[in-house]
């Protein structure tokens, strides 16, 4: 596995990735109406485009095809992190999310899945709260962790 930074002609890859992730991983802890309403299949291409040029946004390749992705805002803010299904637990997540941490300076925020909340948890990450987000219409749950940086080991 190689980990990269983003490019532009990643974007319709990770938009793809990203839509068979929601719909495959978090199907255990999501309906089908929740996930059709977090992960529609319509992106903004030049939106998703411009905000991973503006994060710290890295990609990582098996085989040349692209298996995960993520990225983060200057201000601390972990927006999103992604493995395909088909490679979950090998570490990728881990690896993308150490070179995350490690591009910003201080304490680090996300709003995790109720099927990530387990992988932040065991980074250090705790939750702040419990929140139900409305996407097309749907409430989905998602729990707002933050890990400190003084808490880092």
């Amino acid at each position: 596995m190689e980990i990269r930074r983003y490019r532009s002609t990643d974007c319709k890859a990770l938009a793809e990735l990203f839509y068979d992730t929601v719909h495959a991983v978090n199907a255990r802890d999501y309906t089908k109406a929740q996930l059709d309403a977090w992960a529609t299949g319509r992106v903004d291409l030049a939106a998703w485009d411009r905000s991973f040029r503006e994060h710290f946004t890295v990609v990582a390749e098996e085989g040349g095809c692209v298996v995960g992705f993520g990225d983060m805002a200057p201000s601390g803010y972990l927006d999103r992190l992604y493995v395909h299904a088909g490679f979950q637990r090998r570490g990728i997540a881990t690896a993308l999310c150490d070179q995350l941490e490690a591009s910003v300076q201080g304490d680090i925020v996300t709003q995790a899945s109720l099927s990530a909340k387990p992988f932040f948890a065991k980074r250090g990450y705790q939750v702040v709260r419990v929140q139900e987000v409305v996407r097309q219409g749907i409430a989905l749950t998602n729990v707002v962790m933050k890990k400190v940086r003084a808490s880092w080991a």
